[in-house]
């Protein structure tokens, strides 16, 4: 019973972190109807950026500067610098596309997920970086024996935050309501005078910000961090955006949750060999035997 609630808390931390990379896959898909293969290394980007930042405002890799309000601050830097990245590679790179193949698009992506990944290379380093200790990780309660520490839900408090957060702009705010109208029928939104530019680099902004918040929380957790993990947990957040339903907010973040918990729990009770694997072959499953995902919805298209 220890052991099971330690990981149940584990997979929890690390499946709230899936689920805000995934929010960003399943928002850009439901208003462009492509899979934003780059989309991952801007967590990546978020992640050097708040090493980068965090060194910055004088903190290390050792525990005793550690101060929530300054990490916050960080955290909301991070989100912003990232934000901006989404917008100017919505800009440059898929807005003159737009009326291309979606495979035009997706190839472009894929360029775009290289070019950040080397450029990372370059700039950052090949080497793992340490990440700095920004909340000291201190015994908090016990249950069941188990001892929990604060990271953990440090993380799984503030992406939920996050998450509540983007649920009232998509449910209570002008330009959520757009957001919602686009995905539904652009061309009926456009004409109703909705400037669908607007909306999708809104959309693009949010999404990388909340990837820029995941690589915090990823440091927090995780404190190795390098120029290429944005390809393996980015695709593992894709996979959480399938399985719930690509294009469903709700179902990427149930899916980030539950990849989440999957993977911790294989890796606690059967094999560490098997941790990475067992995204995939979620994906297998989900594409065999549920196409649409957990919340996801048939759509009927004419050709």
């Amino acid at each position: 019973m220890t052991e099971f609630v330690q990981q149940l808390f584990n997979g929890l931390s690390l499946g709230s972190i899936y689920a805000l990379i995934a929010l960003g896959y399943t928002m850009i898909y439901g208003i462009l109807r492509f899979i934003n293969f780059a989309h991952g290394d801007v967590f990546m980007i978020g992640a050097f950026s708040g090493y980068y930042l965090a060194i910055l405002f004088g903190f290390s890799s050792t525990s005793g500067a550690a101060s929530i309000l300054l990490a916050v601050v960080i955290m909301l830097c991070s989100m912003i610098i990232c934000a901006v990245l989404g917008f100017t590679i919505e800009k440059l790179a898929y807005k003159p596309l737009r009326a291309m193949p979606k495979l035009t698009i997706l190839i472009t992506a894929i360029g775009v997920s290289l070019f950040l990944e080397y450029t990372g290379q370059l700039v950052f380093g090949a080497d793992p970086k340490s990440f700095p200790t920004l909340v000291n990780n201190v015994p908090v309660f016990q249950i069941s024996g188990a001892v929990i520490y604060s990271n953990p839900i440090v993380v799984l408090i503030t992406a939920l935050l996050l998450m509540l957060i983007l649920r009232f702009i998509v449910r209570n705010t002008k330009l959520g309501t757009a957001m919602r109208a686009v995905s539904f029928n652009p061309t009926a939104a456009s004409l109703m005078g909705i400037n669908i530019n607007a909306v999708i680099s809104f959309t693009f902004i949010v999404g990388s910000a909340l990837a820029a918040a995941a690589g915090i929380l990823f440091g927090l957790n995780y404190p190795k961090i390098d120029p290429l993990i944005g390809i393996l947990y980015g695709l593992k957040a894709f996979v959480a955006a399938v399985l719930g339903g690509i294009g469903n907010i709700l179902g990427a973040a149930l899916g980030g949750m539950i990849i989440g918990l999957v993977e911790t729990f294989v890796s606690g009770y059967i094999s560490s060999t098997y941790r990475d694997a067992i995204a995939f072959a979620i994906l297998i499953l989900i594409l065999l035997f549920k196409p649409t995902g957990l919340l996801g919805k048939k759509e009927i298209e004419k050709v």
